[in-house]
This record gives structure tokens, sequence and C-alpha cells, in this order.
């Protein structure tokens, strides 16, 4: 009996904008001007799907040849093989044979028929199935030739990271696991280096998608091990590693939980790195309660990650390093205040450095690292630990604060990693670096609460800072609050605000809805992704696999920061993302706390893809004024009246209601909200540098290094 063709895959708008090397709105064009471009084949209204085969025969009868990118060609053929219901994770296996050839074989399997390319390809994977953990033999189908075709040129083109990103991007999306949080590439280079020496093992025992190990084979190590719940992780850190490593390297990779079922649980190494899983109450607890891995105190159910602590500890030769990514809060918890004291007395931990917000999962908290050491039987007995605080670094010159991809790593690694060098050269000899280094001797760490937070401890040298720098800085803080208020004062007074009369103006008004079925306006918003797909995304912003060719994302955060976008996506999500253009009207969906609630777009976010959590009004210029629109769509009242739940205001876009004016009456309106909206930034942006100069002064006033004015005096 024939086979039914295989089905084609089907593409959105932005595939398509990619493919023909245009943009959306060009895509957009199209279907409007031309009545022979091809109807939807699936999806929805607002996201369309269309057939491929049916898009690129358009595109060839008007001479647009593609321009995808193999990468990008790759992400499309993947799209037919899971309509088919197969996954990415047996390529990944033909990644790494493809790897191993030079491009002019790779040329020549592309010219091979496809019966010979597929009896090829079969053979290239089951030689490399040793390396990639708990993989089934692999037998590729004739029908399959195109998307091998596709994974060749990717790897013979752009290189075999980049085809095995394409793999594990398509696979983590749909993996029903979760916790598969990457760590950004410049966070994992910092942690690598930290590592004194250049150790020749390394465990990472959460490995996630490798980037730690990935960053320790880069500094010289040769045996690498890890292991991740994960499996979809682990068949991706197998293979890039294998990749990165070189030959002569030790790779081991394994699946399963490193806490319950240690997959080495006799091996020592010179070193280990982790960013291990946070707040995990479900960590084998009950189960584990007289495990030998807790020599510095059973861990509390709330205190997973010192369970991770010292399972790292566990695995470190005598004088060998482990450096981990913790969260804030393990630093200060009551309940794990017995564990973080014998950590200290025994000299184990040895240096805790704060990031700034947004330098990997959770974007919002500024993480900390950790650096420990385990005892030597004879080994020095250790009188401080070092703190560094980078907590409140400025962004990188040029980028918005905020979340993902605007720390400024390069100041961020020379100050942690210069201070930990010195501190290690000569413990007892460290000079502390106002505001930002300190070393803190034991006695004063065990008091009653054994807190071992940065900002805590790096505040307390604030004796060391020059009183002269501080009254110049104190004077310049001063000036600039002064030239804010001038500026406040001045938009204040800008203009005249009459009464309306006796009685306030009565509008009559239309809901979004009908304003947008009568075409004057278009609601928009990014389809909802998982947690997966977001830590996804920040990890790939950071390590710069392709993110520099994306348009950055504007986020709910964005609004309330007044930032301009900071957001990065993965391919695989910018698909369901609309472009914002200049005069769109963004509005927040959650509509509670503090900070704006909407703003009109501008040229900082004009082609920006809309993130999660904003609500996009596109008006028509020809009826709709957008400064107009954003004054009313914000108004508390209207926000509240289309606004759902209780402790979380959750906006419902097509309940607001907008007055019907005239244009030009429109017009004036958005005027006057234009300068309210001027006004209400420059107050928050006084509001803050008054918050800064007041904290300055206190402070100084405080540790003795200013004078009151004598005007104080009465």
């Amino acid at each position: 009996m024939p086979q039914p063709p295989a089905p084609s895959a089907q593409v959105t708008a932005a595939e398509i904008s990619r493919i023909a090397g245009v943009t959306r709105a060009t895509v957009s064009n199209w279907r409007r001007r031309h009545d022979d471009f091809p109807a939807p084949s699936g999806g929805t209204d607002s996201s369309p799907l269309y057939d491929l085969e049916e898009v690129r025969a358009w595109l060839a009868s008007r001479g647009q040849h593609t321009a995808a990118t193999p990468s990008g060609e790759l992400r499309t053929t993947l799209r037919l093989r899971e309509r088919a219901g197969a996954g990415a994770s047996d390529l990944l296996l033909l990644v790494l044979a493809a790897a191993r050839r030079p491009a002019d074989d790779l040329t020549g399997l592309l010219a091979l028929p496809d019966a010979d390319l597929v009896e090829r390809a079969n053979d290239a994977a089951a030689g490399v199935m040793d390396v990639v953990p708990g993989t089934e033999p692999v037998r590729f189908t004739a029908a399959e030739a195109t998307v091998l075709r596709a994974l060749l040129l990717c790897v013979r083109d752009e290189g075999a990271q980049t085809a095995l990103g394409v793999l594990a991007e398509r696979e983590l999306e749909d993996s029903a696991a979760s916790g598969a949080y990457l760590t950004p590439a410049p966070l994992a280079d910092l942690l690598a280096r930290l590592v004194p020496g250049s150790p020749a093992r390394v465990l990472d025992p959460a490995c996630g998608s490798g980037t730690l190990l990935t960053a320790a084979a880069a500094r010289g190590a040769r045996e690498l091990y890890g292991q991740d719940s994960v499996p979809v992780q682990t068949r991706r850190t197998a293979v890039g590693l294998t990749l990165t490593a070189g030959e002569g390297a030790r790779v081991a990779v394994r699946t399963g939980d490193s806490l319950r079922a240690d997959a080495f649980p006799d091996l020592t190494v010179d070193a280990v790195l982790c960013n291990p899983p946070y707040g995990d109450r479900d960590w084998g607890h009950d189960e584990l309660a007289y495990d030998s891995r807790w020599a510095y105190g059973f861990p509390p159910r709330a205190e997973s990650e010192l369970a991770w602590v010292q399972h790292a500890l566990a695995h470190l030769e005598p004088g060998g390093h482990a450096v981990l990514l913790l969260p804030p809060a393990v630093a200060s918890r009551s309940s794990g205040r017995r564990i973080r004291a014998e950590l200290i007395r025994s000299g184990a931990l040895r240096a805790v450095a704060a990031l700034p917000p947004g330098a990997a999962i959770p974007l919002h908290i500024g993480l900390q690292v950790w650096v420990l050491r385990r005892p030597e039987p004879a080994g020095p007995a250790y009188r401080t630990v070092l703190f560094v605080d980078t907590a409140g670094e400025p962004p990188a010159p040029g980028r918005g604060g905020g979340r993902g991809g605007a720390v400024d790593w390069a100041g961020v690694t020379e100050r942690i990693v210069s201070a930990w060098t010195a501190y290690a050269d000569d413990p007892d000899g460290f000079e502390a670096r106002a505001g930002v280094a300190r070393a803190v001797s034991v006695v004063d760490l065990l008091d009653e609460v054994v807190d071992v937070t940065p900002a805590r401890r790096v505040r307390a040298s604030a004796a060391d800072i020059d009183p002269r720098d501080l009254a110049r800085e104190a004077a310049a803080a001063r000036e600039g609050l002064a030239a804010a208020a001038r500026t406040v004062a001045g938009l204040a007074g800008a203009a005249s605000w009459d009464a309306a009369g006796a009685s306030a103006r009565e509008w009559r008004t239309a809901t979004v809805s009908d304003l947008a079925r009568g075409g004057a306006l278009k609601v928009l918003r990014a389809a909802p992704v998982s947690p997966r797909a977001t830590a996804a995304e920040a990890e790939d912003a950071e390590a710069g696999s392709g993110a520099g060719a994306r348009p950055p994302v504007l986020t709910g955060g964005d609004i309330v920061r007044g930032t301009g976008p900071t957001g990065r996506a993965l391919d695989v999500r910018a698909e369901q993302m609309p472009e914002i253009a200049e005069g769109d009207v963004l509005v927040r969906n959650l509509v509670g706390g503090t900070g704006p609630v909407a703003r009109v777009a501008g040229e900082a976010e004009a082609g920006a893809l809309l993130g999660a959590g904003v609500h996009l009004f596109r008006p028509d210029p020809a009826r709709l004024d957008p400064w107009f629109l954003l004054g009313f769509l914000s108004a508390e009242t209207n926000l509240a009246g289309a606004s759902t739940g209780s402790t979380s205001s959750h906006l419902t876009p097509g309940r607001l209601r907008v007055p019907l004016l005239p244009l030009e009456e429109q017009r004036r309106y958005g005027e006057a909200f234009r300068r309210v909206h001027a006004l209400r930034a420059e107050a928050r942006r006084a509001a803050l540098l008054a918050e800064g100069t007041a904290r300055l002064l206190a402070g100084g006033l405080t540790g003795g290094q200013l004078l009151p004015s004598r005007e104080a005096v009465s």
C-alpha cells in the first residue's frame, strides 16, 4: 500500500520573513496586497500558520529567493519532523558525527541521493552512540532526508555548536520537565575563574546545558563530569562538551538526581562548579537524614541549597575548591544558621560575592557566589572570610537597566576576581576596598544570626572612605537633585489647566472591543510561554548564540522601570511575538503596584518585540491619537473597571473604554497627557535622586566623614 505524502510544515509570518529575508511588515503587506498570497492553513486569526511549500512556491513565482540561514532552515524543517511525532534528541548524535568530518566530506554527503544519505547518517550516528547517555539506537528513514540535509548544512556553514543549540532549543521547549534553567556564559566564565590554579578534574552535579563545564574546559580542565535530572540537558551537555573539550579529554555525563542518586559516589575532583536548583523542598530531606555528606550539619527541609553546598564539598579533594551560585536568602535564613557557622569555623567558606540583579534566573534577584574550600587535615587555619559586593553596579554602558543582558560583566568580573585573587594570595594582609570588598574576621561573623550577606559586611567598612571624596560625591548629588527639582517645577508650571465648568464633562464612550471591531485600533499580545522558555531566553541572550541578530523584547518590567526593551527571545519564541511600531500604546497586564502602567512607543521601542505581560494597542492614526488613547486607557478608574483578581489585578483589554471625540480634540487632550507623562517621569527621577542623596548624606554623617552644616543649627 503506498505511503501517504509527508505533511508539509506550517510556518508563521515571522518565519516567512526570515525565509524571504524581509521584515515582518513586508510580509503583512504581501498578505493585504496580493490576492494570490497563500491562505492560512492553520493556527488562529491572530496567529495564522501557512503551508511552507505553498509559501516557497509563491516566493519563487515572484522571483523572491530564500534568504534563510542554514540554522533558520533547520528550525523550519524541524517543525515538519515534529508534526510526524519525532523529537530532536536522535539528531544530536548526527551533530557530533558531522562535527568530526571536514567540510568537504559534508559537501559530498549533501550531494548523495536520499537513500544513500540516510544510510550514511545511520552509520555515523551509530558510531557515536556511546557518547550520549540514554540514547536508543537511531534509524533515520527516507522521509527524514530533508531535515538531515538541513542539519548537515548547518554544521558545515555555521558550526556544530549552532546546530546543537537549535536542536536543544526545540527539545527544551517541548520537554515536560522543569528546572531547565541555564547559566549565562559570562557568569560561567566568572565562576570558573574563581577556582585557583588550573584544575584538571571538574564536576558539575547540576550541569544543565553544560555552560559551567564548558568554561572549565576553556581554562584547561581535561576531565569533565556532569549530572542533571533533565534528560535533554544531559544529552546536550554530553555532545557539547565532546565538541569543545578536544581530543584527550574525558567527558562523563549522567542523567539523574545528584542528591538522591549520585552517579559519581566515589569521585573526588579538583573543583566543583554548580548552579543548583533553588527553593526545592522535595530534595530528599526525609530519605537522606543519615547521609555521610552532611559533615557540617543536616540541612533543614527549606535549605536544599545547603545540601548542594555539602554535596559539592564531599566531592572535593582536600584543598579543592567549589564555586556555587546561590540565592541571597541562603546567606541569612535562620534555618541555615548552624550550617553556616560550621562552614565558617572549619574554614570551608572562603568568600561570598553579591551579583547585580539580572545576572541569571531569577532576574529580579541579586544572586550570590559562594567560594568554598575543602579543609585539609593539617591545612591553614583561616581567620577571615572575604565579602565582595557588586549588587549596586551600574548597567553596561549604552544599555538599559534591569533585566537580562544589562549587567556590566567586564566590571563585575574584574571587581570580584581581582579582590578574590588578592585575598587568596594573602588573606591576613588583604586591604579593604571601600564599598566593594572587605575581609571580615571569623569572630565577627559568628554572632547570633551568622549573616554572610555581602552588603551587610562590606558597608560596615564605610569608615575607610576618604571624607574628601565623600564630600565631593555628596555635593555632586545635591547639584543633580537641585537640577531635577527645577525641571519638575518647570513642567508643573508649563501650562494652565482650566475648569471644565460647574460640573465635570460627560463622555460618550466605546469599549476597546468595539473600536477594534470597527477597525479604529488593533489589540495584540504575545503568546503565553512556560518558565522553561523564559529561562532559556535569558541564558541564550547572555551566551550570545545568535542573540545579537534578534530584536530586543519589551517587558512589563521595562514599563514599570521606564527603561528601553531589555529582554531577549529565542527564535522559537520570537515567532509568537508581535513587532512594536512607533505610536503603539503599550499597557502592562498587571495593573497593581507602583510605577508606570503604560507608555507610547517611540523610536527606542520601534522594531522591538512585544514581551509577555504587555498588551499592545495600535491605533489608526486617522481616527485615534496615541497620546489621547494612552491617557484614557491608563486612567485609574478605567483600569479598575477592566481588571479582575483580588491580590493581583489582571487587565481585560477589551473592557477598557475610550471617549468618542473628534481627532482634533483628541490631539489637544493628547498633548496634555504627553505633558503629564513627562511630569511623572521627571518626578520619579527626582524622587530617586532625593533618596540617593539623603542616603549618601546620612551615611556620611553617621560614618564620620561629613560634618553637619552650620545652617542646620538655628
